[in-house]
């Protein structure tokens, strides 16, 4: 392991246990108490506006709504978050598309870390020859609009050695290209590791800002992360 992916292990783990590992959060919309990596955490700020805490490591009170697109518009259509914090707050209206893209954003920052740490491959036969590596990948990635063909290769090829792996569809192939700093990714694979399963976490509330309840999505095209 280099000093880089050593001090980013160290690093994701100290913010795991800040988070407390699965402790559960009430969620001020539907009242349901959730594993907080199925929330996202707001904080009044200094003006009294709501400010999405994405890594939930700002200071002061925290007011936990569930990842879904739907239900952070009803709380702020409702009013919810100055009940929450029993004072008169300023919620942005595009709060919305604020939390998406700051979930997203974290995400790329994420594999660009992972990069540069060496836990990552990309490109098709990267991926491939990862998969039989000392250290094969825990996480597909794959972009949102790559060709099912592809992907339905690589996905065979994990389950053929045995490999259990997720596989994260949530990002397109134009932020997957910005993260990674080249042209045209569609295949990129993370081994495993805290940064591999924060793109887990984050992956899967990013889909609940991309996946709308028709089935359509939000700015970019999004299947779902799932097991191989």
């Amino acid at each position: 392991m280099t000093a880089l992916a050593a001090k980013l292990d160290e690093d994701t783990m100290r913010e795991r246990d800040e988070l407390g590992g699965s402790r559960e959060r009430r969620c001020i919309v539907t009242g349901e108490v959730r594993p907080e990596e199925e929330l996202v955490r707001f904080v009044v700020g200094p003006e009294r506006e709501i400010v999405a805490d994405i890594a939930a490591k700002l200071p002061g009170r925290g007011i936990w709504v569930t990842a879904d697109a739907a239900l952070l518009q009803r709380a702020v259509a409702r009013k919810d978050f100055a009940k929450a914090a029993k004072s008169d707050v300023v919620v942005a209206p595009d709060l919305v598309v604020r939390v998406e893209r700051l979930l997203a954003g974290r995400m790329q920052s994420d594999l660009g870390l992972a990069r540069r740490a060496g836990q990552l491959a990309q490109g098709f036969d990267n991926v491939l020859r990862a998969l039989d590596g000392k250290a094969p990948p825990s996480v597909l990635v794959e972009a949102s609009e790559g060709a099912a063909d592809g992907r339905k290769k690589l996905a065979s090829a994990a389950a053929s050695r045995g490999l259990s792996v997720k596989i994260i569809d949530c990002l397109g192939g134009a932020e997957l290209s910005l993260a990674l700093g080249r042209e045209n990714v569609v295949h990129a694979a993370v081994q495993p590791g805290p940064l591999a399963q924060r793109l887990i976490v984050d992956s899967a509330r990013l889909m609940g800002f991309r996946v709308r309840p028709s089935g359509t999505s939000g700015s970019s095209p999004a299947r779902n992360e799932r097991d191989v």
